[in-house]
């Protein structure tokens, strides 16, 4: 094993598996995460059940978060970022906010991503209405055990809407991408809703239903067969208030006609953007971002998560929308590819 640590930029899900990875082989490793916490957006945004497994985000990643605090080969620095990062593979200069620095062998970014911030969709009433929220909130609902609720009055919801594609598939607002799991999130979330409250009606609004892969019966079919949730191909134009009902105002796409449904609660659907850090950490590490302002990643040919700088790895959400099981996957592969990297440029110093 290389002496040298290897850097984990972020402790998010890919972050924490990288490092157990690591771990796990007798390699140190330093996780630097800005937040005063570990655990990434699961954890920090108060996720409730997780896809696909349905395990609650606290118990999961929370577990995840455990392994790793309690490993000596592992130092863990939370509210701190990186500074500078300068030099080559097998040794690398780190300079961290709080003033302090070590030498490294390589890095890892797990920096993940930001999501999208729905006052950019104002025509469909975030921010002007107070019962349309986004799913993120309707999670911290259920983790929170306060139940799902009308921000406005507190009382539990008779109709509510889900708004798909919110900041994803949009080229009006910049967003081109598919955040690949909202659909999903989406339907595992109106069936959260339906079993809280068996007599609340969801809708799910929607221009194509992408769960992919496996998740189709699961989700898909099982929340319009199990829990009668009721989808609705539509074109959205705008969402309005008569001072009670949130109404939904669009265009039935599949009976060209328009259509006009009022629901005590609207949530949006929201899309992963980039990082905001993502300049900064382009900079930073020297690595290029991909068009939409992501962390570019090299083919996966010769390595896994190679960025465009030789000695730095990519994994999960940082690279562009991705599934929390992925991340996983991608932390780990990265973390060997870097670990490859330390030691082969340790064998060639010997």
């Amino acid at each position: 094993m290389s002496t040298k640590p290897i850097l984990i930029v972020g402790g998010g899900p890919a972050g924490l598996a990288a490092a157990h990875s690591l771990a796990s082989v007798g390699q140190k490793s330093i996780i630097v995460e800005k937040e005063d916490a570990l655990g990434g957006t699961p954890i920090l945004s108060g996720y409730a059940k997780l896809v696909p497994s349905g395990e609650w985000a606290k118990d999961a990643i929370g577990g995840m978060v455990d392994r790793v605090t309690g490993n000596k080969l592992i130092t863990v620095k939370t509210g701190t970022t990186v500074k500078e990062f300068s030099g080559k593979p097998g040794n690398f200069s780190v300079k961290y906010s709080e003033g302090k620095g070590n030498s490294v062998s390589s890095a890892v970014l797990c920096t993940g991503f930001t999501h999208f911030d729905s006052i950019n969709k104002p025509e469909w009433g975030f921010g002007t209405y107070p019962d349309v929220v986004t799913t993120t909130q309707v999670e911290q609902m259920i983790s929170s055990g306060q139940g799902v609720r009308r921000p406005s009055n507190g009382e539990k919801p008779k109709r509510v809407a889900i708004l798909l594609c919110v900041g994803s598939r949009d080229r009006q607002i910049g967003r081109e991408w598919c955040s690949k799991i909202c659909c999903t999130v989406s339907a595992n979330l109106a069936m959260e809703i339906r079993e809280e409250l068996p007599d609340c009606h969801v809708y799910v609004y929607y221009m194509d239903i992408r769960t992919f892969g496996l998740l189709e019966t699961k989700y898909y079919w099982k929340s319009q067969e199990e829990f009668k949730v009721k989808y609705i191909k539509a074109r959205i134009a705008e969402v309005t208030s008569d001072g009670d009902k949130v109404i939904v105002k669009g265009e039935d796409t599949l009976v060209k006609r328009p259509i006009t449904i009022p629901f005590d609660m609207v949530v949006h659907a929201v899309g992963m953007d980039p990082n905001v850090d993502n300049m900064l950490l382009s900079s930073i590490f020297d690595v290029n971002l991909e068009p939409n302002g992501f962390i570019d990643r090299q083919n996966s040919y010769g390595g896994m998560g190679a960025s465009s700088r030789e000695g730095v790895f990519v994994a999960g959400s940082a690279t562009g929308p991705e599934t929390i099981d992925d991340s996983i996957a991608q932390g780990q592969a990265a973390a060997f590819s870097a670990l490859a990297i330390a030691n082969g440029q340790m064998a060639a110093a010997e």
